[in-house]
């Protein structure tokens, strides 16, 4: 951690105030069970990033109030109400104050129950805010450690949206996969109608060794996709992620899905891990991309899985969609990368 010069604004009544912002993701292309650096098992994810949907938090904190004083706006939200005490308690032992009370308010658009990581983000926000409030940055392992302690597991949304194998019960990185994932446009939807998962209520199954051999060689696929941009051979990845994924999932819609990418030429599938959003992943260098797409969300209204947003993973929608795709343009996803404002339709 680097102190950053203090930042933190007077708020109301001259209280400090931080802000911090955490973006979301559409589920995953990889989830599993993997082997770490010392041969142990892990479970791990890879996410797929979208620009656009956020959470944002704003935390003014009080000075002299007892730590356990804090509220929330909304209400409800209790994994980031963990992690703004966690925050604060970690904080304040950095800057050298006793830890206190405050405010935490949160505004966002990310759709809840849908596997995007909302509650992540929230998580991330806040902890960021909290920082700010102190005039301090804290590092993407020392965030990833309190929202693991805040909600038992977390998305890799704290780190730079290098497509990174990540231990999700763990807060830390098996893997760098490489620099950016290969340029991808992705017809969003959601599957069940869009009824948020009850993960508690999935089966659990437990791994086997066949299970881990399966997953390590889907990561030394993605890894050699990545490395080369391969997107045919991403979506085949994702695609076996998925279908394995259905054994606690069981979405009906599932072998709709793959059949629909089959017949319009798309690289493949991934769904969300924990949740219903999933996406149909295409080539934007692909001939006739415009017409893939739109064969696309006419298949998916006539099987009744309603489409979401189709984005991509480098720039704008509309520049690849009403034009010729250029490979030599092609920007990886990050946090200064331009986007046209979009927001996922209510479902």
């Amino acid at each position: 951690m680097t102190p950053a010069a203090p930042t933190a604004v007077p708020g109301a009544g001259g209280l400090p105030t931080g802000t911090g912002y955490a973006p979301c993701h559409h589920g995953e292309i990889l989830q599993g069970v993997f082997l770490d650096d010392a041969g142990r098992r892990c479970a791990g994810l890879v996410t797929l990033p979208m620009a656009g949907p956020g959470s944002d938090a704003e935390f003014v904190r009080r000075p002299g109030t007892a730590p356990e004083v804090l509220t929330v706006v909304p209400a409800g939200r209790t994994k980031a109400a963990r992690a703004a005490a966690l925050a604060v308690t970690e904080c304040a032992r950095r800057a050298g104050q006793p830890p206190c009370g405050g405010e935490l308010r949160l505004t966002g658009d990310i759709p809840v129950g849908l596997g995007m990581g909302s509650s992540t983000s929230d998580v991330i926000a806040t902890v960021r805010a909290v920082a700010d409030s102190y005039g301090l940055r804290l590092t993407p392992g020392t965030v990833a450690r309190l929202a693991v302690r805040a909600e038992l597991a977390c998305d890799p949304l704290m780190l730079d949206g290098r497509p990174v194998l990540f231990a999700q019960r763990e807060g830390r990185v098996l893997e760098v996969l490489g620099p950016a994932l290969p340029p991808l446009v992705v017809v969003g939807c959601a599957l069940g109608g869009g009824a948020p998962v009850d993960t508690l209520s999935l089966p659990v199954h437990e791994p086997g060794d066949s299970d881990v051999r399966a997953c390590e060689r889907l990561r030394t696929r993605l890894r050699r996709a990545i490395a080369t941009g391969d997107v045919r051979l991403l979506g085949q990845v994702a695609t076996a992620s998925a279908r394995r994924g259905q054994r606690a999932l069981g979405h009906p819609e599932f072998d709709a899905l793959t059949l629909i990418a089959r017949r319009v030429g798309a690289a493949g599938v991934q769904i969300a891990h924990s949740g219903a959003v999933a996406g149909v992943l295409f080539d934007p260098a692909a001939p006739g991309l415009r017409h893939r797409v739109r064969s696309c969300l006419r298949a998916l209204d006539a099987h009744g899985i309603p489409a979401t947003r189709t984005f991509t993973t480098f720039t704008t929608t509309k520049g690849i969609l009403h034009g010729p795709a250029h490979r030599g343009v092609d920007r990886p996803t990050g946090p200064d990368t331009p986007r046209r404002p979009a927001r996922l339709p209510a479902l």
